[in-house]
């Protein structure tokens, strides 16, 4: 049978889907016919998680400060319950990232790149495994990033969460293969969002950037959502284990 990209019938959380990456992900996992939930951080961000929702078609926006332990498990707890069974597809895509320097980086800062960005996604995994197992197979997809191979000398903390997410990606792929579970790290290199917006609406700046990218231009949230879509598809079935790098061949 020819594989295919439609993702009907399956059940998919997207953390960290208000904005940006998140949203594209989530916005291509229901156009191919998944049902989805987003996540956001909290109280804060309710309306706007609420208004990409309804925008995107996604079924529920979900709470959750993944700096809190508990919180992986109450969210996917939460995201089964509103689709109407257990998540066939987890995109972990929630993160922390802050650009300090190497001297002004407090305890604190450390902690939580490794709390939301490792330890959030770990969590999420563990509570969503069950699930997937009782349906037979699953898709777990982990954001790494460029800066694994690239780092910024400011985001010491952020890239090195990242390179650990990778790791981590790699082990349980290994580990889960054979009950037809796959754990992927999609890398994405310089993305344009509304987090990096101020930053890039100065034209030097921006110019420098894109200088360094081969493709001679910023990627789009699409530019990654489009490789998502794929590795939670019966098309990718047999890819496991992956880091598959999209930024325009900056890393090459």
């Amino acid at each position: 049978m020819t594989p295919t990209l439609r993702l009907e019938g399956r059940r998919a959380l997207v953390t960290g889907a208000r904005r940006g990456l998140g949203r594209a992900i989530a916005a291509a996992l229901v156009q191919a016919g998944a049902a989805v939930a987003i996540s956001h951080e909290g109280m804060h961000d309710q309306a706007e998680a609420a208004a990409t929702a309804a925008a995107i078609g996604a079924t529920a926006a979900i709470p959750a400060d993944l700096a809190d332990p508990a919180a992986p498990a109450g969210l996917v707890r939460a995201a089964s319950d509103r689709l109407g069974g257990p998540l066939g597809i987890l995109v972990c895509n929630a993160a922390y990232e802050r650009r300090t320097a190497l001297a002004d980086i407090t305890a604190e800062e450390a902690d939580l790149h490794w709390a939301v960005n490792v330890r959030g996604s770990l969590e999420l995994i563990r509570a969503a495994l069950p699930g997937m197992r009782a349906l037979g197979g699953g898709r777990i997809i982990l954001l790494g990033s460029v800066q694994q191979h690239r780092p910024n000398p400011n985001q010491i903390s952020y890239a090195a969460s990242k390179a650990a997410i990778a790791n981590m990606g790699r082990n349980l792929a290994r580990q889960l293969a054979a009950e037809g579970i796959t754990v992927n790290i999609l890398l994405p290199g310089a993305i344009e969002t509304e987090g990096n917006a101020a930053a890039l609406a100065d034209p030097a700046y921006r110019a420098v950037v894109e200088a360094r990218i081969p493709a001679g231009r910023l990627g789009r949230p699409e530019d990654v959502a489009g490789p998502a879509l794929f590795l939670c598809s019966d098309a990718a079935a047999y890819v496991t284990g992956a880091e598959l790098v999209v930024d325009g061949g900056l890393s090459a």
